[in-house]
């Protein structure tokens, strides 16, 4: 049985904190190490916590959740991170996704789908809220940027990737192998010279290869 996963909170709000360590701790698989109150606090719980995936709030007194995310992204890229706000989508998500954060997502999301993201983004999968994807979306202005050379099927599996779906269920979805599309989706992102899911999705809406499904 592989280890459970090992996450580290950041939420100046206690209440916040403690409802979602509670929901969390119900999945065997998942497990909180610690929290913490703002994102200086948060760094260095994780320097000596060294979990697998960090919640972070995104408004924090002291030192923000932006600043966090970018500062633990360079000192240990190891360690996962999603961040979690309950404010409006704004400039900064592209400045968070540009930087390689792994997922963002809404404190109203629901508890299962937050499982599930957590279980995603570990794996090496980006993780974008639907809500935060259309949102983000319709800031995307159109660039004429040179289009690049994609078969049917990864365009496919690029417009999969555009949803909230995980690897496993694109490949239920497909009647294919889990394995067949994470090798779709590597080669997806090394022809568009992409870092990752959330960037790849971005950078094909952006030369009108996909559009978001309504």
């Amino acid at each position: 049985m592989p280890d459970p996963i090992r996450i580290l909170i950041v939420d100046d709000h206690a209440v916040v904190r403690k409802g979602l360590a509670m929901v969390l701790r119900l999945e065997p698989d998942l497990d909180i190490v610690g929290e913490a109150e703002n994102g200086q606090a948060g760094l260095a719980a994780a320097q000596v916590l060294q979990p697998d995936i960090v919640l972070v709030d995104l408004v924090m007194p002291v030192m923000d959740g932006q600043e966090m995310a970018l500062t633990l992204r360079k000192s240990n890229p190891l360690i996962k991170v999603m961040m979690l706000t309950g404010t409006e989508v704004d400039d900064r998500v592209f400045d968070l996704i540009a930087a390689g954060i792994e997922g963002y997502v809404l404190k109203q999301i629901e508890p299962g789908e937050l499982v599930r993201a957590i279980r995603a983004v570990v794996r090496g999968e980006a993780y974008l809220h639907p809500d935060v994807m259309k949102r983000v979306v319709g800031r995307i202005k159109p660039q004429k940027t040179p289009s690049v050379s994609l078969t049917p099927r990864e365009l496919e599996v690029l417009e999969w990737m555009a949803t909230p779906n995980t690897y496993k269920q694109m490949a239920l979805q497909l009647s294919v192998s889990e394995e067949t599309i994470r090798s779709h989706a590597k080669n997806i992102l090394e022809k568009m010279k992409q870092p990752n899911r959330a960037q790849a999705v971005l950078s094909a809406m952006r030369m009108g290869l996909i559009k978001l499904a309504e």
